[in-house]
């Protein structure tokens, strides 16, 4: 693939991703999104093939780094450590990646018809999978009993709000726009209550 159209294509998806979580998949606009991106309709087209091809893309633009996110978890890790990763990779997505994020949650909360079956089982197979890991760490006595799917799930509302509520966030602090200072300020926050809370920093239990 050529740089102008490796170029094309991104400018389409960034553009996509804005309109989709704008305006949902059935409001959204092909000649809307060609417009954000400053390209003609028919490259949409050209690059995509169709508007749920182009929503897939979006999707997928996500889903990948959520896989990855999971990379540190493995039962003979360091739960500090990698719990740590966990949450500064998760919040590095929501940093990134705002608008995919919008669009991902939209769509689990739709029940996923987009969504491949593939993907959904990739990301429920990793979500057992980190699960698991909290189990024996806590089987082993190295992190406090707490149930550990509503610690994953407490992890992934912590973390994906600064994506997914970005508004509610900027009318709170008066920010139009959060910058590095407050994504490494909401990392270490979460860390901090995460860690204290599986009993991995000294004074918690």
């Amino acid at each position: 693939m050529t740089r102008i159209r490796e170029r094309n294509r991104e400018l389409i998806l960034r553009a996509a991703s804005q309109e989709f979580a704008d305006k949902g998949f059935a409001a959204a606009k092909a000649s809307d999104i060609a417009a954000r991106a400053g390209v003609p309709k028919p490259n949409v087209y050209y690059y995509f093939k169709s508007k749920e091809v182009l929503y897939r893309e979006v999707l997928q633009s996500i889903v990948q780094p959520l896989l990855q996110a999971s990379a540190p978890f493995n039962v003979e890790g360091d739960p500090r450590q990698v719990l740590t990763d966990y949450i500064r990779a998760k919040v590095r997505i929501s940093r990134d990646l705002p608008d995919a994020s919008k669009v991902f949650a939209s769509e689990i909360m739709h029940g996923a018809p987009h969504l491949p079956a593939e993907q959904i089982e990739a990301l429920n197979g990793q979500a057992r999978h980190n699960i698991a890991c909290l189990q024996q760490w806590i089987d082993r006595g190295l992190i406090a009993a707490i149930d550990p799917h509503h610690l994953m799930f407490s992890i992934w509302a912590a973390t994906q709000t600064y994506a997914d509520f970005d508004w509610q966030i900027s009318v709170v602090t008066g920010k139009a726009k959060l910058d590095a200072k407050d994504y490494e300020a909401a990392a270490q926050t979460i860390v901090t209550l995460v860690l204290g809370g599986c009993g991995l920093i000294p004074g918690h239990v």
